[in-house]
C-alpha cells in the first residue's frame, strides 16, 4: 500500500509543474503594465519603473524568470505581493482556512441531502416520483452556483431579511466565546448553503444511478426472497453498497470546490482564497496569483490521491494492477 501511495504521489508531481509552468505562462500574455497597476492612474516616472522593473525581475528573459520561480517554489517562497505589500505565502494561508469552512459546512450539508434524494429516487415505487426528483436535481444542478446565491441573497437577505448579504462578520464586533461563533455561523449561513444545495444534486444523481445498479444485485434479491422489510433492506445493503461511488465523487468536489470557490466567495465577499485570486487579478498582482492557483492545483490534486488510496484500500485489484 505504501508503494502504491508513493507511486500516487510520484505521478502528481510532473502535473503540479505543470500547472504551474501554464498558469505562469499565460500571465505573460495578460495585456496591461504591472507597473502600472501597482501605483493606479498616477504617472510612473522613468527612475521609478526601472527601480520596480529591477526588483521584481520584470525584464528578464521569460526562461529566467521561470527558472527563478521554480527555484524559490522548491524553497516554500511563492514570492512577494506587491499589491498588499505582504508575502505571498501569508496571504495564502491567511485565506485558506476561511475557504475550507465554507467547503467543510457546505458538503457537510449536500452529502446526507444527496443521499437522501438519490435513495428516494433510486427506491421509488411509483415511477412519477422518481421522474420528478431526478427533474428537480437536474435543473438545480444545472443552476451556476453564483447565481443560486444571488437568489438566496435576494430572496433571504434582501426580501426576507434573515441573513447578511456578505462578508464574514459584522465590521465591528464585540460578541465573545460562544456569541461570536453564533454570529459568524449566522454570515455562514447562505454561502453554505448555495454550495450544498448545488453540490447535494450532484450527489444525488450519482446516489441515484448507484442506487439502481446495486438493486439489481443477488444479495438485494435474496433478502426481498426471504421477506426482509424495506427499509431493512435500504439500510443493510442499498445504503452501504451504493455509497461507495461518491467517495470518487465527493473526493473530487471537495478539492475542486477548495480550489475554485471563486465566483461564490465574490458573490458573497467571502474572504477566502477565491476572492483573494480575484482581488490579486484585477490588482496585476501576478505573484499572488500564481500562489493561488498553485495552492488550488494542490488541492485538486491532494484530493483525487486521496480518493485513489481509499479505493485502493476498499479495492485490492487497483494496487495489483499497479
Amino acid at each position: 500500500m505504501l508503494r502504491y501511495t508513493l507511486i500516487r504521489i510520484a505521478q502528481a508531481v510532473p502535473l503540479l509543474a505543470a500547472v504551474v509552468l501554464a498558469v505562469f505562462l499565460m500571465q505573460q500574455l495578460i495585456p496591461g503594465d504591472p507597473v502600472q497597476a501597482m501605483v493606479g492612474d498616477f504617472p510612473v516616472p522613468q527612475a521609478f519603473r526601472e527601480a520596480i522593473e529591477q526588483r521584481y525581475r520584470l525584464k528578464d528573459p521569460l526562461h529566467v524568470r521561470i527558472g527563478s520561480y521554480f527555484a524559490h517554489l522548491l524553497q516554500g517562497d511563492l514570492g512577494y505581493s506587491y499589491h498588499a505589500q505582504r508575502p505571498v505565502l501569508d496571504l495564502v494561508l491567511e485565506r485558506i482556512p476561511r475557504t475550507v469552512v465554507l467547503v467543510t459546512a457546505g458538503f457537510a450539508l449536500a452529502i446526507p441531502l444527496g443521499m437522501l434524494i438519490g435513495v428516494i429516487t433510486g427506491t421509488a415505487q411509483r415511477r412519477g416520483v422518481d421522474q420528478a426528483w431526478t427533474t428537480i436535481a437536474l435543473v438545480v444542478y444545472a443552476v451556476p452556483t453564483f447565481w443560486l446565491g444571488q437568489l438566496l441573497v435576494l430572496l433571504l437577505a434582501l426580501k426576507l431579511p434573515w441573513f447578511p448579504t456578505q462578508g464574514m462578520g459584522p465590521l465591528v464586533s464585540q460578541a465573545t466565546g460562544l456569541a461570536w461563533l453564533l454570529e459568524r455561523l449566522h454570515y455562514l449561513v447562505l454561502p453554505a448553503a448555495a454550495l450544498a444545495i448545488h453540490e447535494g444534486m450532484r450527489v444525488a444523481r450519482i446516489m441515484r444511478a448507484s442506487v439502481i445498479d446495486t438493486l439489481s444485485q443477488g444479495y438485494v434479491v435474496t433478502a426481498r426472497a426471504k421477506g426482509l422489510e424495506r427499509g431493512a433492506i435500504i439500510r443493510r445493503h442499498i445504503l452501504r453498497n451504493s455509497s461507495l461511488p461518491l467517495i470518487t465523487i465527493a473526493g473530487y468536489a471537495i478539492g475542486a470546490a477548495l480550489g475554485g470557490a471563486v465566483l461564490l466567495e465574490t458573490v458573497f465577499t467571502w474572504p477566502g482564497l477565491g476572492l483573494l485570486l480575484i482581488e490579486a487579478i484585477r490588482a496585476r498582482d501576478n505573484m499572488t496569483v500564481m500562489g493561488a492557483v498553485i495552492f488550488s492545483a494542490v488541492a485538486v490534486v491532494l484530493a483525487n490521491l486521496v480518493v485513489d488510496v481509499l479505493y485502493a484500500l476498499i479495492d485490492p485489484r487497483i494496487r495489483q494492477r499497479r
